[in-house]
């Protein structure tokens, strides 16, 4: 019996730690086939590419919560270090095996298109126009032709100093994440002569990079997050950093956050709205160690190594949950719509909010998307994800949005 007493008494308090090593976030679905270093989305058709080992997973997550298997007959010659998806075509940096190019115009039924043996190891690809961009390893970064599909061709290179393990395109620039030496910046308005610009030598190893605006996000391992201002790109210079607890490995950016995945620290959330005072505002210590992130809505879908794919849900800090109590004395618990939301005055004298409104539906960030009327309010047009119902007499219920 005092055996059985301790064992109890452990796994109380083993539980009691996981579920409270989070902020704003929560895992709501998973699809734990492994080692998974990247992840990439098609928010539009509601896909996630999952790579796991030497192929990829193909995964419907119409429903966040529940993401079901389309297919896992992609097979790659080296092991799926980044992806990148661009008009049903899903481009695949696989390690020595270099760029692999897929059709996946039906998700069930993926078919390879063509090749391109890199001299180096490709670990991260980014595409845009007719162009995909490896980050090559030792190889720096290799431009590649992917007009035609089935037939790659590479057309231009910049052999970084250091090791090229993620890039991301805007404009005429790609940004290297170069292990070793920081962020570089390469001019390729040319394809075929791509050359260097500018640097930043971040204090860390740069394993990832992400651009937005006038500033490119690094994740820089054991230095964190570093924001870089790229808008004079011969000259990019750090403005600001947060140094996250784990190793900064994969970023991507959405809205004013930056979600970096964080190595055994899992996702952290980082506020980038002031670039010059980041500071962090949800995270989740995911299973495993994250290597990649995607985003889409309110949800952050993060290659967890042997984890798996873990998809967590985001609920921001615009919005403080204060709900108002029931007569028993319990919180108000989430609504869960799909196409109708119905709201119902409480009483004739209900509050007005400070617009003038009786109540209006808010995102995580607390911006008004929807002004609520008595009966069947329309939300077909919002993204799928959380919000909030604020009334005069402040948040009344949180409601999630699913297709």
């Amino acid at each position: 019996m005092k055996k059985y007493l301790v064992i109890v008494a452990v796994v109380f308090v083993w539980t009691a730690t996981v579920y409270a090593d989070s902020l704003n976030c929560r895992e709501i679905g998973a699809w734990p086939f492994g080692p998974s270093y990247a992840v990439a989305l098609d928010p539009n058709r509601h896909l996630a590419f999952v790579g796991s080992g030497g192929g990829v997973y193909v995964v419907d997550v119409t429903n966040p919560a529940s993401p079901v298997k389309l297919s896992d007959a992609i097979h790659t010659r080296g092991i799926v270090k980044g992806l990148a998806q661009n008009s049903n075509r899903l481009y695949i940096a696989a390690r020595e095996a270099g760029l692999e190019i897929w059709d996946v115009t039906n998700p069930t039924t993926p078919t390879r298109l063509g090749t391109c043996n890199t001299p180096g190891a490709a670990r991260g690809v980014a595409v845009a126009g007719s162009y995909a961009y490896v980050a090559d390893d030792d190889a720096g970064l290799r431009v590649i032709d992917v007009s035609d599909p089935a037939n790659p061709q590479e057309v231009g290179y910049y052999d970084t100093p250091g090791s090229a393990r993620g890039v991301a395109v805007a404009g005429s620039y790609a940004y290297v994440a170069d292990y070793g030496s920081g962020l570089r910046v390469i001019d390729v308005s040319d394809p075929a002569n791509p050359n260097e610009v500018g640097y930043y030598d971040t204090p860390g190893a740069a394993y990832g990079v992400a651009v937005a605006g006038s500033y490119a996000y690094v994740a820089d391992a054991d230095s964190g997050l570093r924001v870089i201002d790229v808008s004079d790109p011969a000259h990019p210079n750090e403005v600001g950093y947060y140094d996250t607890p784990g190793a900064a490995y994969g970023v991507a950016v959405a809205d004013s956050y930056a979600y970096i995945a964080d190595g055994h620290a899992g996702l952290r959330v980082i506020d980038v709205s002031d670039p010059a005072d980041p500071n962090e505002v949800g995270y989740y210590d995911t299973p495993g160690a994250a290597y990649g992130v995607a985003v889409a809505g309110s949800y952050a879908y993060v290659a967890d190594y042997d984890a798996g794919l873990r998809v967590i849900e985001f609920y921001g800090v615009g919005v403080e949950e204060r709900f108002q109590r029931t007569a028993n004395g319990s919180p108000l618990n989430a609504t869960i719509v799909r196409n109708v939301l119905r709201w119902e005055k409480t009483g004739d004298r209900r509050p007005m909010t400070d617009d003038g409104s009786e109540a209006f539906l808010v995102d995580v960030t607390g911006r008004k998307v929807l002004e609520l009327k008595p009966g069947e309010n329309d939300v077909r047009h919002l993204s799928p994800g959380v919000y909030f119902i604020r009334s005069g007499s402040g948040i009344d219920r949180r409601v999630v949005i699913a297709r």
